[in-house]
């Protein structure tokens, strides 16, 4: 008689059944590929986190250099206005210098002329002041002394008789060389024909030079030349003549003969006044 059939042991805690552990693997499984796409997850969350804060700190690297730019632009627009308004100041100064020292050359040329003018106007009182030769004589001695600067001179008068510059004053200059000169083949005799100064701008004037004097100044009484003023040397001080020294050698040539003729007429007439009768009719 054949064995009955056996029943199926119940399962037991100890074990479980094959599906059981293959769903336990595949659950460990699904639990291990659940932690990797966690730690994958941190990961990629960390590397996020860490691309956003060195993008935060780009981001704020950005800001502070855009607004360094713009300092920096802001900085060099006030540089470029700060320039133009130095070259405008500076343009005005340059201007403002031009015109001081325009003014002051301006201002130093009306100096010179007022010397000038003051010069003459003493010079011509000077020669004027006195009535008599010997006072008029002096005085022409004072200016080229004193105005002129001249050291050695002398001055002559005309002889027509016997055709000689006669020397009537002199200051500085040896006896020997105070004598008659001819009004011909002479240097002042040249000057006294020709009724024109004669200056040499080019040598020194305070060397003394006898045979040629550095300046002769004819002197005239309208046209009529009556005789000359010869300079030998100027001080030493002054080696040339300039143009003050030219106008007072006009103002002398022009007013010391007449001067001197005046007082010499007035001295033989005993120093008296002429009367009415030769004043009137001077409008004639």
């Amino acid at each position: 008689m054949a064995d009955p059939p056996r029943k199926p042991h119940p399962p037991t805690s100890e074990s479980a059944p094959p599906d059981l552990r293959k769903e336990a693997d595949q659950v460990l499984q699904n639990l291990t590929k659940g932690s990797r796409v966690t730690e994958d997850f941190i990961r990629e969350h960390t590397k996020l986190r860490t691309r956003a804060q060195e993008l935060e700190q780009e981001n704020a690297r950005l800001r502070a250099q855009i607004e360094a730019d713009d300092a920096v632009r802001e900085l060099l627009g006030k540089i470029a206005r700060l320039e133009a308004e130095k070259k405008e100041l500076l343009s005005r100064f340059a201007a403002a210098e031009e015109a001081s020292n325009a003014f002051d050359e301006r201002r130093r040329e009306f100096e010179s002329e007022f010397a000038n003018l003051a010069n003459l106007f003493v010079a011509s009182n000077q020669i004027h002041a006195s009535m008599s030769p010997r006072g008029v004589t002096r005085r022409i001695k004072e200016v080229l002394a004193q105005l002129v600067g001249a050291e050695s001179y002398a001055m002559y008068m005309v002889d027509n008789q016997n055709e000689e510059l006669v020397p009537i004053a002199s200051e500085g200059v040896p006896a020997d060389r105070l004598v008659s000169v001819g009004t011909r083949g002479t240097r002042l005799g040249d000057v006294a024909h020709r009724g024109s100064a004669v200056v040499d701008e080019e040598v020194d004037s305070s060397v003394v030079n006898f045979e040629a004097p550095p300046a002769i100044v004819p002197l005239a009484i309208d046209d009529r030349v009556v005789g000359v003023i010869a300079i030998f040397s100027t001080l030493r001080q002054k080696t040339r003549f300039d143009t003050t020294d030219f106008e007072l050698f006009k103002l002398l040539g022009q007013h010391a003969a007449a001067a001197l003729v005046s007082a010499s007429l007035f001295a033989k007439a005993e120093r008296r006044i002429p009367g009415l009768e030769a004043f009137l009719d001077l409008s004639v």
